[in-house]
């Protein structure tokens, strides 16, 4: 019975590319929905800055909330739970280019794509094998008995 439970276990696993491995990592926070928190207050004042037509208030609201959802992405990732590969190298990829765009200020924005397109690869290609050698570590972890 036993061995037909691994079998299957195993079979199912095989057909499973990416997707959720185990459970969901514990934040850092000790139990706290901390970061849940600060994206639903970044969203909140996303919205409110949008609507009043604040700045100032908009782009703190999006900053908080990106924040919270790097930490968990991060964690999940890191931890072999979940993949975000793309996520986590997009982040320093447009902050970038955001940065080239305000100081540079190109007549041409397509050339912010030179420097833009091998620091998302290249940290794309990083991150794609700690999150494989990460899931193969929770992978290989022994469950604890039921």
């Amino acid at each position: 019975m036993e061995r037909e439970l691994a079998r299957e276990r195993e079979r199912r696993r095989a057909r499973r590319r990416l997707g959720q491995e185990g459970e969901r990592p514990p934040g850092p926070f000790a139990g706290l929905p901390v970061s849940e928190l600060a994206i639903l207050a970044g969203l909140v004042a996303a919205v409110v800055g949008y609507l009043d037509a604040a700045t100032v208030t908009l782009i703190a609201g999006l900053a908080i909330c990106a924040l919270g959802v790097l930490e968990i992405t991060a964690r999940e990732h890191f931890s072999g739970y979940r993949s975000h590969t793309a996520l986590l190298a997009a982040i320093p990829a447009i902050a970038l280019e955001a940065a080239l765009a305000l100081t540079v200020a190109p007549a041409q924005r397509l050339l912010l794509l030179i420097a833009v397109v091998p620091v998302f690869g290249a940290l794309f290609w990083v991150l794609r094998r700690r999150f494989r050698a990460a899931r193969q570590a929770r992978i290989a972890r022994p469950r604890p008995p039921a």
